[in-house]
């Protein structure tokens, strides 16, 4: 059936946008914005997803005040609604567009009964840089198959909470997004019920798995790694971005070591520093001093409240909801996926930056035994 991307000059198969090349209720396509006023007041993620082969289009718009509360909305309707514009999408009273390609997009929630609303400028100012692909299988089946890009820059706009309104000053956030592709394993999608009788997944010792983003005046660095319970890394990505007004090409980081400290109550880190090791056999050191997080389980990427991103609640969902962050009762259950924005020290350059981390089950090195 034709939609209206089939009006682009893009097919790379003889078929059309409808649908997706495979049945798997896991294929997810989704993008992400986030960032944070450097002084730690003020934290925001959104973005939108759509699940083809479960006929769900959702989004969401979480914004945290003072570490301490986040109010999040959250909505879905059916991927096959129609459509009427190219390059952009729209959820009830929300809409992602993007205003000019690999540079700029926008998110706005407009006027709703939820007492939360925004408009989000993003105008990249580091180029979009592509994930190391994710292909793994588990007996026989793919476990993962996704593919990612990510883009640091600038924000302009605004955020209104019960009437209150922030205007946001690109000078003084940080901010960046991602758009990821395909089928998911994990938080957003990837641990959906697919049916009844099926086999348990396989439960490893324990995983570590952490993402930096790391932006200074004249520099990105981004690296991922996951690793086992014994610190054998499975999977590892790195490189240092320069600003697209520089126009100097990227160059390869390969590999990075750790040594962190962890919150008493909760998997996450609560400071430390990063060793990177470039491809010139060079070093450098990152400190890493967390200054305050967000919790995507709350927005969809968990199961939370009855309700997690890419589940079937017809064509016009919608709920709204305040949890006080400092509460642990109820992070716990969304702490599986942590965010934690950050202020980095490498030598003497201060910049800003983001560590995600998923950390369970087993990591003698840490002192944790087992699960």
């Amino acid at each position: 059936m034709l939609v209206p991307d089939d009006e682009m000059l893009c097919h790379q198969l003889p078929t059309t946008f409808d649908h997706v090349s495979q049945s798997d209720l896991r294929w997810t396509e989704r993008v992400v914005m986030y960032g944070f006023d450097t002084s730690g007041e003020v934290s925001v993620m959104t973005g939108l997803a759509r699940y083809p082969n479960r006929n769900v289009m959702d989004a969401y718009a979480m914004v945290t005040i003072g570490g301490k509360q986040a109010r999040v909305v959250r909505l879905s309707t059916e991927y096959g609604a129609p459509r009427s514009a190219l390059g952009s999408w729209t959820v009830g009273p929300y809409t992602y567009a993007i205003t000019e390609p690999l540079l700029g997009t926008r998110a706005t929630l407009g006027a709703n009964d939820h007492g939360l609303r925004m408009q989000l400028d993003f105008h990249g100012t580091f180029p979009a840089y592509e994930q190391t692909p994710a292909f793994h299988r588990s007996r026989g089946r793919v476990r993962e198959d996704a593919r990612r890009y990510y883009q640091n820059g600038t924000v302009t706009g605004w955020l209104e909470i019960d009437g209150r309104r922030i205007e946001i000053d690109p000078d003084q956030w940080w901010f960046g997004r991602d758009h990821s592709w395909g089928v998911r394993h994990g938080p957003g999608g990837g641990t959906l019920e697919e049916g009844r009788g099926l086999q348990p997944t396989e439960a490893p010792d324990g995983v570590l798995y952490y993402m930096g983003i790391f932006q200074f005046d004249d520099r990105l660095v981004h690296f991922a790694q996951r690793e086992t319970s014994a610190g054998q890394r499975w999977q590892f990505e790195g490189e240092v971005l320069y600003p697209l007004a520089t126009g100097r090409a990227a160059t390869p980081i390969i590999d990075v070591e750790h040594e962190l400290s962890f919150e008493r109550d909760l998997r996450v880190a609560s400071g430390g520093t990063f060793t990177v090791h470039h491809a010139d056999r060079s070093t450098t050191s990152i400190e890493v001093q967390p200054t305050c997080r967000f919790w995507p389980g709350l927005a969809g990427y968990d199961e939370y409240r009855g309700y997690a991103s890419g589940m079937w609640r017809g064509t016009s969902f919608s709920d709204e909801f305040t949890v006080d962050t400092t509460d642990l009762d109820q992070i716990r259950p969304v702490s599986f996926l942590s965010e934690s924005l950050c202020t980095v020290r490498m030598g003497d350059q201060v910049g800003h930056g983001l560590l995600e981390m998923v950390f369970v089950g087993s990591y003698p090195r840490y002192g944790y035994p087992g699960w």
